[in-house]
């Protein structure tokens, strides 16, 4: 029995959720997100909660039960209040800001990185050190926010480069003389 796959996900007000053949949409004030199910489990639809079963009591039925049910809050979630995730940059001129529809990065590189930002996510500059990187799809938001670290993550000597704000960076002892 999945621990996760049978509490169904309580739907917020202002948020709709239809089922569309194989297809489970949620819209809410953050936008719309489609979740293509799988054959091995059964979703229904109640007035302010969505029930996942397994269709059959085989080892994947039993493993997209719970995976199909965290989507699914992910989606209820994400269409009503959204993900961030916050990300701090260290390093003496390394710094970012968004222009236009890019994300330009000055990383101690002989250029500067421009990150061209995707539909559907919203990245804001507080201060030149500080990145908010906002969505309704977690997964998209957490991809961008690893794309962007990606181009000069922290380093373990200095803790240069970009990293998540609960992120904590081993550092290493320098040379000795």
């Amino acid at each position: 029995m999945s621990r996760v796959g049978k509490y169904p996900v309580p739907v917020p007000a202002g948020v709709q959720v239809a089922l569309q053949g194989r297809t489970l949409v949620a819209k809410g004030k953050n936008g719309e997100l489609k979740l293509d199910l799988t054959d091995d489990v059964e979703v229904e639809v109640e007035s302010n909660q969505v029930a996942v079963k397994p269709r059959r009591d085989d080892r994947r039925s039993r493993t997209m039960w719970g995976t199909t049910r965290s989507l699914i809050n992910g989606m209820v979630t994400g269409v009503s209040t959204g993900f961030t995730r916050s990300m701090e940059i260290t390093g003496t001129g390394y710094r970012a800001a968004v222009q236009g529809k890019d994300l330009v990065l000055a990383l101690g590189f002989s250029h500067e990185v421009r990150y061209p930002i995707p539909p559907g996510i919203s990245i804001v500059c507080e201060r030149p050190t500080a990145i908010k990187v906002s969505g309704a799809d977690k997964q998209r938001v957490g991809q961008v926010a690893a794309e962007i670290r990606a181009y000069r993550g922290p380093e373990p000597y200095k803790g240069k480069g970009v990293r998540y704000d609960n992120e904590v960076i081993l550092r290493k002892e320098g040379k000795k003389k």
